[in-house]
């Protein structure tokens, strides 16, 4: 990785969070225990872990990520295990919930008590109002000095100067596809818009579904809206800004996008019924080889190492940006990316400082950086350089490659930018939009009386 491009990239956009959902929806506690790696007494000791010779301390964690077997919920299991393993004393226990679910529950602690250690995102809509209410602790910017943190990705879990989350990942949004289908049909990547459109025709014509979509969740399609204002503007994120601080939608790129969205749908690029469908059923179709693309984040490249996947399938995905929209000004190398969610501390933890010591172990460089590579959950938020192995998947290294190239980054998506009623609105009206029971000027209206 270019850490010096990668890090100028990053902090020219102010990149801020958000988080994949997961399709799992069960919540999960106490999880089993995963295959520890990689992590010393040594580094423990230098990370701050609790003292093991001290009392028995249980420490509280609500994840996002259900799913403990693979992807980032292993990753994450991973570093519990170690910790609980070189500190006897300690006790964590795990409440896991999909994103959704999550949220919800997530608003009920804040009012009745939090958990110890809680994932947050680092974007307006979630973390301005979980600041004000005054639920997260502070944590000490200097203590991560040397964690390798990108530039600017901190920025998203401030306020007023001072930290209160650490983020996870660096995001981008791409169409994973299967290559062995593409060359069996002889079918290309596209390289404009109209491409994607003409293949979608033949993909359709050979009775499979060319684009799974999660469009039961209303932030995958504000997320694809993002990457085609993207596409058309190339830096769509000063006119998201105005547009939300005026409660006016009445630019050009809005009306385009929204436009192009809706004549996506109608022309049967995504699945029947993608609106009413959610994350686990989308993917479930790509990687059962109904599907021949899938619309998703960067945090999906374990799918190449998830032995759940078949094998035919998973040693054949690979990725593609946005296409080129026709006069756009956005190029293969402007990217719809941003800095993933990560982990915050419970203001009121009855155990903060140990909350905070296990905080300040997951970050260190060596846990899940480095665990995040080895298990192709993505990219960071801090510098993986030092990880590369030269047994990466194609896949990692297509998804490395890209964030390499890239001139540009969008930061935090459009449903991200706003309130939170703003991304309600925002995330339900795009369902309509793209079902064909919403007009183009109906949708951008709901959004500007959204944010008055």
């Amino acid at each position: 990785m270019k850490k010096k491009l990668m890090a100028s990239i990053l902090a020219a956009s102010m990149l801020v969070s958000m988080a994949a959902g997961c399709g799992n929806t069960e919540e999960q506690t106490d999880a089993p225990a995963a295959e520890a790696s990689g992590t010393t007494a040594d580094a423990a000791a230098e990370s701050g872990a609790a003292d093991t010779d001290g009392e028995e301390v249980t420490i509280k964690l609500f994840s996002n990520l259900p799913d403990r077997k693979n992807g980032q919920g292993l990753v994450e299991q991973t570093i519990i295990d170690q910790y609980m393993s070189e500190n006897p004393n300690v006790n964590i226990e795990v409440e896991a919930l999909d994103e959704e679910s999550y949220k919800t529950k997530f608003k009920a602690y804040a009012m009745d008590g939090m958990p110890d250690v809680v994932s947050i995102w680092g974007q307006p809509s979630f973390l301005d109002e979980v600041l004000d209410a005054g639920v997260l602790a502070e944590l000490d910017e200097s203590d991560y000095s040397d964690y390798g943190f990108v530039s600017g990705s901190l920025e998203g879990f401030k306020k007023d100067g001072k930290l209160y989350g650490l983020p996870r990942n660096t995001d981008i949004m791409v169409f994973y596809y299967n290559e062995k289908m593409f060359d069996d049909n002889g079918w290309e990547v596209p390289q404009t818009y109209d491409d994607l459109l003409a293949l979608s025709d033949q993909i359709n014509a050979a009775g499979i579904v060319p684009v799974a979509m999660d469009g039961g969740d209303g932030w995958v399609l504000a997320c694809y809206m993002q990457d085609l204002m993207v596409r058309i503007a190339q830096t769509p994120a000063g006119t998201i800004s105005d547009a939300i601080a005026n409660g006016d939608f009445s630019d050009p790129l809005f009306s385009e996008a929204a436009q192009l969205l809706a004549d996506t749908t109608s022309a049967g690029v995504f699945q029947t019924g993608f609106d009413s469908q959610d994350y686990g059923t989308a993917q479930n179709l790509f990687t059962n080889g109904q599907a021949a693309m899938f619309y998703m984040g960067s945090w999906e490249t374990s799918m190449a190492l998830n032995e759940d996947i078949p094998e035919e399938v998973r040693d054949n995905i690979r990725a593609f940006v946005m296409p080129a929209v026709a006069d756009g000004k956005g190029t293969a190398t402007d990217l719809a990316a941003w800095n993933g969610g990560g982990y915050a501390v419970s203001a009121d933890s009855k155990v903060k400082d140990e909350a905070i010591k296990f905080l300040n172990y997951m970050y260190q460089p060596d846990q899940l950086s480095k665990l995040g590579w080895e298990f192709g959950v993505g990219l960071s938020a801090q510098d993986q350089t030092d990880y590369l192995t030269g047994e990466e998947t194609d896949l990692q290294m297509q998804i490395m490659d890209l964030l390499n190239n890239a001139t540009n980054i969008s930061g935090t998506p459009i449903n991200d930018c706003g309130s939170s009623n703003f991304k309600t609105t925002i995330e339900t009206e795009i369902q309509s939009l793209a079902n064909g029971t919403e007009s183009t000027d109906d949708f951008l209206s709901a959004l500007g009386n959204a944010c008055k």
